[in-house]
């Protein structure tokens, strides 16, 4: 029973922050674009430490180091690939064709089917353990703070108040809750499914640092600020190694 509770106050907790964006209204976009920068740059860090510290260590540890692994981990990757391709595709072709609030429905789709696979890797990694389903869940909140923060942003643009912006953003946000309950319940059916999930999980986490956030912080070449995106990844890596020297 613990496994559930831990598992969907996690991913309760993930769905709240959907809220956050009504935080940036106070704010300029000038000051909005600083945060974020060193934002995005933590989320990295907590992605890549969380698959190579936690993630990997834990499912090799159980089932050891085979082509398996290695299969799944570049199957994490190349999905996260083609749903990317996917949603931007749709995303140019709503916004030409019908110029911007089917982008702003667009969006909200696309970020469900996200939160979705977020709940599916939540509920895979606390069927490894509570420790690192805790680090997965704080590696999950870290990327989702910029990426709401902006889907808020989206929605205003694309012709919701205020209100629906932050309902609608609320209601793809609880689609985490679905994605973990479908892990935990084939969990307890299918033998060995987070030697499957983990892994894919772990290339998932890769692909979003390595592709989405990284090249995000290379758009930025002043060395102080370039210097400050390193501190925050290492910051990022560094709370990831904390929570294993804690369990």
């Amino acid at each position: 029973m613990s496994l559930w509770l831990y598992t969907l106050a996690s991913v309760s907790l993930v769905s709240l922050i959907s809220f956050i964006g009504v935080l940036t209204l106070s704010f300029r976009d000038e000051q909005i674009r600083k945060i974020l920068l060193y934002l995005v740059s933590f989320s990295a860090g907590a992605l890549f430490g969380d698959a190579f510290i936690h993630l990997l260590p834990e499912i090799v540890e159980e089932t050891g180091f085979g082509l398996s692994i290695s299969v799944y981990l570049m199957a994490g990757i190349i999905t996260f690939f083609v749903l990317e391709k996917i949603i931007d595709w749709h995303h140019y072709h709503g916004s030409e064709r019908h110029h911007l609030h089917p982008f702003a429905v667009t969006n909200l789709v696309g970020d469900g089917f996200h939160n979705f696979i977020d709940g599916l890797i939540i509920g895979a990694a606390y069927l490894v353990s509570i420790p690192v389903g805790i680090a997965t869940t704080l590696a999950v909140i870290f990327h989702e703070i910029p990426q709401e923060i902006g889907d808020f942003g989206v929605l205003l643009h694309g012709g919701f108040t205020k209100a629906k912006a932050l309902f609608f953003n609320f209601i793809t946000a609880l689609m985490a809750v679905v994605g973990a309950v479908i892990a935990l319940t084939i969990g307890a059916y299918v033998e060995g499914i987070t030697a499957i999930l983990i892994p894919f999980a772990a290339g998932g986490f890769i692909y979003v640092a390595g592709s989405d956030l990284i090249p995000e912080l290379h758009k930025v070449r002043r060395i102080r600020q370039s210097a400050m995106q390193l501190v925050a990844i290492l910051l990022g890596i560094l709370v990831m190694m904390a929570l294993v020297l804690l369990e």
